[in-house]
């Protein structure tokens, strides 16, 4: 299947999934960093998914019922703004490359849009989505209502077609996946690169700069997130992103970092040593997470629900909090306490693709934990963060571990598709004395 008939495939199950009526979809605006300048452009990840098109100022619109059609609004050929900017397609090469049914120039999106939108039963948009496209989208439907003495009417019912794209994103077909295994690999090697870099006494963004330079090289376009990468008693901030802290032997290195490869995202976070050697307390504590993951990753096969390598995951650390002698009582009295909550906070994955966090419910309709079914992408990241307490030994103190992969359900059960990211502590300390 080629990139083209995927692409047109989408649109088409969404005009199915609507029936009838139309949908409007705009891609992100350009955003001003600072005076004149940009921030990078991305494209906004519904539009992307369903057009394929990267340029700014672009739209949307799909018309289902008896005749369905694709039509892509998009910026003019200009050869003297490509001089300045790069290039453009314009509306007639966009239209073949990517397999629209019409294309037309965004500066007749107004006027064009008047006459699709007039009698349409239904219109699937993002209300509330964009301050300036819920504007422009009301100005178009009180400009149709001020015809209803010649007959034209509007919409009678608004759908957020977000939410039919999301249950369409959370299934990743095979040209996805092999997408998201590209990433995966890319994001693999710059964790194992910053393995056999990182010294004591280097600077946490000196370890940055080498999963950009591992990113880029590979052939990303950006990286998929704000990297972490904490030393020490930083691990212990979940989204500590300064990144501006000398290393020290004997601490621990938490890296949370993921590129973006033609939109999809890969997510990984690996911990290790600064001096290349486990102390004692900090290969304990390594070994119970990453049993933690090992748990969790066996749970994610068709059929389990969503919580379940939740489940798995916090059952081997609640045992292990209980086992160091940090939580006291049973593992259930525990659990509905919340005691491991001072090591343990956040939950053990999120679902994956062209966002981060990407789209999808976690719960069905009956609330639910939504049931694993292959194709489906996400993380499985436990972890292990202790601050300074009364109730800790102070061997343990300042210790930050997390521990993530990304997983794609098979027919048979899972597929880890970060697993070159190297993650035992005896492949770890291997790779760091190879250096």
């Amino acid at each position: 299947m080629s990139d083209m008939q995927e692409l047109k495939n989408r649109r088409q199950q969404l005009m199915q999934t609507m029936d009838v009526g139309i949908a409007v979809i705009p891609t992100a605006p350009e955003a001003i960093r600072n005076r004149d300048s940009h921030y990078p452009y991305r494209f906004d990840s519904y539009f992307y998914y369903l057009s394929g098109f990267k340029e700014p100022e672009s739209v949307l619109v799909l018309i289902a019922g008896t005749t369905p059609k694709s039509i892509l609004f998009c910026r003019d050929k200009d050869m003297e703004r490509e001089i300045w900017d790069g290039f453009r397609y314009g509306a007639d090469a966009a239209r073949e490359a990517l397999g629209f049914d019409e294309a037309y120039s965004i500066s007749e999106l107004d006027a064009v849009m008047l006459k699709l939108l007039a009698n349409q039963p239904k219109l699937f948009f993002s209300l509330g989505d964009s301050a300036a496209w819920d504007a422009r989208v009301t100005g178009w439907l009180n400009s149709l209502r001020s015809q209803a003495r010649n007959g034209v009417s509007v919409p009678d019912d608004m759908v957020d077609v977000r939410k039919l794209v999301d249950e369409m994103r959370l299934y990743k077909s095979p040209v996805e996946q092999a997408i998201m295994r590209r990433s995966a690999d890319i994001a693999a090697a710059a964790h194992n690169r910053a393995m056999q870099f990182t010294k004591s006494g280097m600077m946490e963004y000196e370890v940055e700069a080498e999963f950009l330079h591992e990113f880029y090289r590979k052939g990303a376009q950006s990286p998929a997130y704000t990297s972490i990468v904490a030393g020490g008693a930083n691990a212990c901030t979940l989204h500590y992103n300064a990144n501006n802290t000398q290393l020290n032997a004997g601490d621990l290195l938490l890296i949370d970092a993921g590129c973006e490869l033609d939109g999809y995202a890969s997510d990984i976070t690996r911990t290790f040593p600064i001096n290349g050697k486990f102390s004692a307390a900090q290969k304990d504590v390594y070994e119970l997470v990453l049993a933690a993951q090992y748990a969790a990753i066996a749970k994610v096969s068709p059929q389990q629900h969503w919580n379940a390598p939740h489940e798995a995951a916090l059952d081997v650390l609640i045992q292990g909090f209980i086992d160091f002698g940090w939580c006291k009582g049973s593992k259930d009295a525990v659990l509905e306490s919340g005691a491991y909550r001072q090591f343990y906070m956040h939950r053990t994955g999120h679902w994956l693709g062209l966002d981060v966090h990407d789209a999808g419910e976690y719960k069905d309709k009956q609330g639910d934990w939504r049931i694993l079914s292959p194709g489906m992408a996400l993380t499985v990241e436990p972890g292990c963060y202790i601050r300074p307490a009364d109730n800790v030994t102070k061997d343990f103190w300042n210790i930050g571990i997390r521990i993530e992969d990304d997983v794609l359900v098979t027919q048979q059960g899972c597929e880890v598709i970060t697993a070159k990211a190297v993650k035992t502590v005896t492949d770890i300390e291997a790779l760091m004395k190879a250096n």
